[in-house]
């Protein structure tokens, strides 16, 4: 998007119904075809069951439930059981309120190898929080601090994890060709150990002390669809998010929007030439999602981009499904699929669908029965996925099997809020656990399912 078209294009954007930056790639006339239909009706909530002690968990079981499973000992179920618990921060956190897409992501959660989490959270005056959670969901320990203005993803490993965050930049003095684009912010990778403490940094944008983002060639972090994620295969770190694209245009510069997909190592050096990574994929382009398989050996990508309306796969253009540009398509999640290929979830005109794919085109379409703009998807144990959309003051959810896409199981509801753009997480337990508002800014509440036997 051209600078100086920056003042009438606000509502078209907040909309997400843009124009095609000039020098797009070219369109694709692939379509998708609805295969299956989600008939799911609404059930009663699953009980809520008290938070269980770091040392020795203790969750009573309901009847039908099976041993306790993994490091934290969670008990499995028939059924879902959902446990909510309000983590008491010592930092307020920022963000609570809006959820536009170029809002600032007030909270995300990792699942670490031994069942516990972190949890991350945006604060004010330029920090964004790292606390360790216990197997009972609650703070232990002080929480550390890092430098940035803006949290993206937090994903974790045996030796702490990555958390993925914004930072303010400068945007330097040449003139832009009309209007105003700013701020010129960076995009950073935090490493840090099993103490929450730093141990590498590494920009994921390109600005350096000679090149700010109205410089030709800059990639930076603008106000405009700026979202990312993480995915790791064990050794590297990816992350993809939204970017700016400065290009000249004679003796001033234009303004586009793309995404950007960086490979870190494990020491904190950028991974130059890596086959998964790319300098600008979609363009324009929002709700960047990443998942690893270890099957293939590949990070894989999809976005939502008005580059023919669509979920594609990015660098080169694939469509994985075909969409509207009528202000209403957006992303979901993606997900491995049971056995082979992927899931992903998205909506258009409020309604939410799954699309299965192997490299590209979807080849299994489900149309469910949720009513949202902004479905999340994750992985639920062995076989199985959870769709989740906002429901009222709560969270709906639908269990799913990961291989055929058929539904396991009744609806149930969540005790939680929703946001648009926060992630749930999956553990190696089978369970999956979701961060959301808690009952004052200085709270989080953790929303978790616990295992399905």
């Amino acid at each position: 998007m051209r600078a100086v078209e920056k003042r009438r294009w606000i509502a078209v954007v907040l909309a997400v119904t843009v124009v095609l930056a000039a020098g797009a790639c070219s369109s694709s006339s692939e379509t998708a075809t609805p295969v299956a239909t989600d008939d799911s009706a609404p059930a009663p909530a699953a009980p809520s069951g008290p938070a269980a002690p770091s040392a020795s968990p203790s969750v009573k079981a309901p009847a039908g439930t099976t041993a306790a499973t993994g490091a934290c000992g969670r008990v499995g179920s028939a059924r879902p059981v959902t446990r909510i618990t309000e983590v008491k921060l010592p930092a307020k956190v920022t963000g609570y309120g809006s959820e536009g897409d170029t809002e600032k992501l007030p909270m995300a959660i990792a699942a670490r190898p031994d069942g516990g989490s972190w949890l991350a959270w945006l604060g004010a005056g330029g920090k964004i929080y790292l606390g360790s959670l216990g197997c009972d969901d609650k703070l232990t320990g002080t929480p550390t601090s890092f430098t940035g203005i803006d949290l993206q993803d937090v994903q974790a490993d045996r030796n702490g994890g990555v958390l993925l965050l914004t930072r303010k930049g400068a945007c330097g003095d040449t003139p832009l060709c009309g209007g105003a684009a700013s701020p010129c912010n960076t995009m950073h990778m935090i490493r840090f150990n099993t103490a929450g403490k730093l141990v590498w940094e590494r920009q994921v944008t390109n600005l350096t002390g000679g090149r700010a983002g109205y410089d030709d060639g800059a990639r930076f972090t603008w106000w405009y669809q700026h979202h990312g994620r993480l995915a790791s295969d064990g050794k590297t770190y990816a992350a993809y998010f939204g970017v700016a694209i400065t290009v000249r245009n004679g003796s001033c510069v234009d303004i586009h929007e793309g995404d950007r997909m960086q490979v870190v190592s494990s020491s904190g050096s950028l991974v130059t030439g890596h086959r998964d990574a790319f300098e600008v994929g979609c363009s324009h382009a929002w709700t960047s999602r990443v998942v690893w398989d270890p099957r293939t050996g590949h990070y894989v990508t999809v976005c939502a981009t008005d580059n023919s309306c669509r979920i594609a796969r990015p660098s080169p253009y694939r469509t994985v499904a075909a969409g509207t540009c009528d202000g209403t398509l957006f992303g979901g999640d993606l997900v491995l699929a049971r056995s082979k290929g992927y899931w992903t979830a998205w909506s258009q005109g409020g309604k939410a669908r799954l699309e299965h794919f192997t490299t590209a085109r979807s080849d299994t379409t489900i149309t469910t029965s949720a009513g949202t703009s902004h479905p999340h998807l994750v992985g639920y144990g062995t076989g199985r996925m959870l769709l989740t959309w906002q429901s009222g003051a709560a969270i709906a959810a639908q269990t799913y099997d990961s291989g055929t896409g058929r539904t396991v199981g009744a609806r149930f509801t969540i005790s939680a809020k929703d946001h648009n753009y926060t992630a749930f997480k999956a553990y190696a337990d089978g369970s999956v656990a979701y961060p959301a508002a808690g009952g004052t800014t200085s709270a989080i509440k953790i929303a978790r399912v616990l295992p399905m036997s």
